[in-house]
């Protein structure tokens, strides 16, 4: 619309608020502007001059949701929108039936994601210290329990284990992914548990 934008020599430390919109079937299999195709049931976003790919973790300001998405496309051109959701964002977000909804932005640590790819890294800290895990499940048998973790390796999510705990006599299996080296990470572990439909993952610090 004649209007030129430039992109950011660097994301670090930066933070935005304004509106948030999506997009969706129109859009979907098209290249985006970082040359990957647009999948409206990834974890996504456009954004007008953050440097691609960047990871930003958005939050609603309405109903307090937080996801993180992997900026990839360029975009939103209307004013005042800040960020363009795919359509998965959108709907775990909570904006996919208002079409918009007020939000903030900031960019996260992206020093322990793959930037060439969307898999997770998940190196553990040289330190041994700060145990931060991702529990995807509680399970009362073991047979459950490595089911489940099994499920889990055989969709490329690394570091699965299964961890047992004594409660008044009581064994629970509990399958966590970790551990992690932190919490934004674990944020983004989420992210992806939620593409493969496990809705109820939460993170553990011990």
């Amino acid at each position: 619309m004649g209007k030129t934008y430039s992109v950011m020599k660097s994301a670090n430390g930066f933070t935005e608020e304004g509106i948030a919109s999506w997009y969706g079937t129109k859009f979907h299999g098209r290249k985006t502007s970082s040359g990957e195709p647009y999948n409206m049931y990834a974890m996504t976003a456009a954004h007008k001059s953050l440097p691609l790919p960047t990871y930003v973790e958005v939050t609603h300001k309405g109903n307090g949701r937080k996801i993180i998405v992997k900026v990839n496309d360029r975009g939103p051109f209307h004013e005042g929108r800040i960020i363009d959701l795919s359509y998965a964002a959108a709907r775990k977000l909570g904006v996919s039936g208002t079409g918009t909804g007020p939000v903030s932005i900031r960019v996260i640590n992206t020093g322990a994601l793959d930037l060439k790819t969307d898999a997770v890294v998940l190196p553990v800290p040289a330190s041994g210290k700060g145990k931060i895990h991702v529990q995807v499940a509680a399970m009362g048998t073991e047979l459950a329990a490595e089911r489940m973790a099994d499920d889990l390796r055989s969709k490329k999510i690394p570091s699965v284990r299964v961890h047992v705990v004594e409660n008044d006599g009581t064994r629970l299996y509990r399958v966590r992914v970790g551990p992690l080296p932190d919490v934004d990470l674990a944020y983004k572990v989420i992210n992806e548990l939620n593409g493969i439909g496990l809705n109820k993952a939460r993170v553990i610090v011990d």
